[in-house]
């Protein structure tokens, strides 16, 4: 089975970083063109592009749009975009911008009645990305935990209508250390919907075994800026 590999931009002061499990005192710089990396990206034959306004998330507004819509506009390839998505104008201002996608993260937590009523507006052009610690619910560009199991909010949704999740174990997110490819499994298991995993890629064998247990995407981040394998390579060895 085909896996769509998503190759990941997190933007932070207009730069390209990785942070360390979502510690933004831990943050390492890969670049300081995030449109100059969609351009790489797009050459290696990226289909999608994920790509995080860590600023945003952090301060609850869009920060780094200009780039991501600079993207979409400039380059032939599919972008979603999350962090700082709080209201419909938020959503709309990417989508009439040509963004494919945008990810309600937070307000799924907050604002469920809006986050449910995004869904049935916006359809496919809406995913839900869910971050957990520890089973856990984590939102505000993870620096909060609710008290609500990621499953249970994945269900919420699913049923609702829900047809996209992003699903990210922050034990894992830029640690090299592999995926929790279980609890990736389990969320796809309790919505029946798409999951895309997200956090610990560290070699294409992480990615042959995601794709074999039936998940529908990857995203990769750290992996790809250390060099530890190309997208070109993600891309010829498991799918899309």
């Amino acid at each position: 089975m085909s896996l769509t590999v998503y190759p990941a931009i997190d933007m932070r002061g207009g730069k390209c970083v990785r942070l360390l499990q979502g510690d933004y005192d831990q943050e390492t710089i890969y670049g300081d063109s995030p449109f100059g990396m969609c351009e790489r990206f797009a050459a290696e034959g990226a289909e999608w592009i994920h790509m995080v306004d860590l600023d945003g998330a952090k301060e609850g507004m869009r920060v780094n749009d200009r780039f991501v819509i600079e993207a979409a506009k400039k380059l032939n390839v599919k972008i979603q975009i999350g962090g700082g998505i709080r209201s419909e104008e938020d959503i709309l201002h990417y989508l009439e911008n040509g963004i494919e996608r945008v990810i309600i993260g937070s307000i799924a937590v907050s604002k469920p009645d809006f986050a449910l009523a995004m869904i049935k507006k916006y359809g496919v052009k809406i995913a839900v990305g869910i971050d957990a610690k520890n089973g856990y619910v984590a939102t505000h560009g993870w620096l909060d935990t609710s008290q609500l199991k990621a499953v249970e909010l994945g269900k919420r949704f699913a049923d609702a209508g829900a047809g996209t999740f992003i699903f990210t174990d922050i034990a894992t997110d830029g640690t090299l250390a592999g995926p929790n490819i279980d609890a990736v499994c389990e969320m796809a298991e309790v919505t029946g919907k798409n999951v895309i995993a997200s956090g610990g890629v560290s070699k294409l064998a992480d990615l042959k075994e995601i794709a074999s247990r039936g998940i529908s995407g990857a995203i990769v981040g750290k992996a790809l800026y250390e060099n530890r394998f190309s997208l070109k390579e993600a891309l010829e060895e498991v799918g899309s």
